[in-house]
């Protein structure tokens, strides 16, 4: 009976020490590889400044990890390696005197550029374990932003004035976002107040007297924001007479626009070229008189008498004369049928004669 009874408590104590040596190993498996953590993914950075990439690892194994940083690109670029502390090998150029790796993995980055943005992969491996330690951190470098002002091309407008543009600008800054305020307001987009599609243009489309009031613009990175002094737009009331007269006078000015694109010079008739007066002496023969005679009266003979021949001078028309005078002497036909007139001098003899039987004209004092 006795043997019996210990038997059991035999075969009790066996299973139990296979159970712990079951969970030893079980427990002892587990840890063959590096337990890592990371706090933070996402860490935003200053141009200029400083990020502290922090992570952390587990193991049992005494001896130094080995700790590897790359920064992802098309084809990654090893920012760091090193065992424990202690870097392995050169550092690139542009990583030299920035790079600092603590005992736990963690990496800090000095002095901070545009071009250290980016993911950042880290490994951790520890000789006698099985399996490495993965993680990512994302790091943004961004530029402080410089105090911003609003930019208009006229503080005062008239009423009813079209497309006042305010402009929120600023020198400094990555990754901005804007903000407009209206007395302290939030603007956004309505009928009139029309944003831009980076919000960084506020455009007015028709002024009205509620539009007098005090704006401002607010900017925003991941670094930080800065808002900008407020500033006032006044608005200015048109008069009844000033909106009359700028009425008419841009309907004055259509109309003379319209006048001008529609007048075209008019053509006016030339007058027929007069024939010279030798035309008539062909036909009357006659000669013209010669201005380089003299122009004092001759003395001729008749019947034993002297006398004075009267010297007779062409009477040349005003130019002035009307249009049917003018017709009539160009025209061969009048010059013809009404012969020039010819003004005789002083009375010597008498009763003149006309040669070649031409009709007589009245003298003219």
């Amino acid at each position: 009976m006795k043997a019996e009874k210990e038997a059991p408590s035999k075969a009790k104590i066996i299973s139990q020490i296979v159970l712990f040596m079951c969970l030893g190993s079980f427990n002892s498996g587990g840890v063959l590889a590096v337990n890592m953590t990371i706090p933070n993914t996402l860490i935003r950075g200053t141009l200029g400044g400083e990020a502290l990439l922090s992570v952390r690892y587990n193991s049992f194994s005494l001896d130094l990890p080995v700790i590897k940083w790359q920064l992802k690109r098309e084809k990654s670029v090893t920012v760091v390696q090193s065992i424990g502390t202690d870097i392995i090998g050169t550092l690139r150029p542009e990583y030299r005197d920035r790079i600092l790796v603590f005992e736990n993995g963690t990496l800090l980055l000095h002095n901070l550029r545009i071009s250290d943005d980016g993911i950042y992969d880290v490994e951790i491996s520890i000789t006698d374990d099985t399996f490495t330690g993965e993680g990512s951190i994302t790091l943004t470098v961004d530029e402080s932003i410089s105090r911003p002002y609003i930019h208009m091309e006229a503080l005062s407008v008239l009423e009813l004035s079209e497309n006042v543009v305010l402009n929120c600008s600023h020198d400094n800054g990555t990754r901005t976002t804007y903000r407009w305020f209206k007395g302290g307001k939030p603007l956004t987009n309505m009928t009139r107040f029309v944003l831009s599609p980076d919000q960084k243009f506020l455009t007015i489309t028709r002024v009205l007297m509620g539009d007098d009031d005090i704006y401002s613009c607010a900017v925003e990175n991941p670094v930080g924001n800065m808002t900008s002094l407020p500033i006032r737009l006044t608005v200015y009331r048109r008069s009844s007479l000033y909106i009359i007269l700028s009425t008419g006078g841009i309907f004055l000015l259509i109309t003379l626009v319209t006048v001008c694109a529609c007048w075209t010079p008019s053509k006016k008739k030339r007058h027929p070229a007069r024939k010279p007066l030798t035309h008539f002496y062909d036909h009357a023969d006659l000669s013209p008189i010669n201005h380089t005679d003299d122009v004092l009266p001759k003395m001729t003979a008749h019947n034993g008498i002297k006398a004075v021949t009267s010297l007779y001078i062409l009477q040349q028309k005003d130019p002035s004369m009307d249009d049917s005078s003018s017709n009539s002497i160009g025209s061969p036909s009048s010059e013809l049928d009404n012969p020039p007139c010819y003004t005789s001098g002083p009375n010597y003899t008498g009763s003149l004669t006309q040669s070649n039987g031409s009709p007589a004209c009245s003298s003219h004092s």
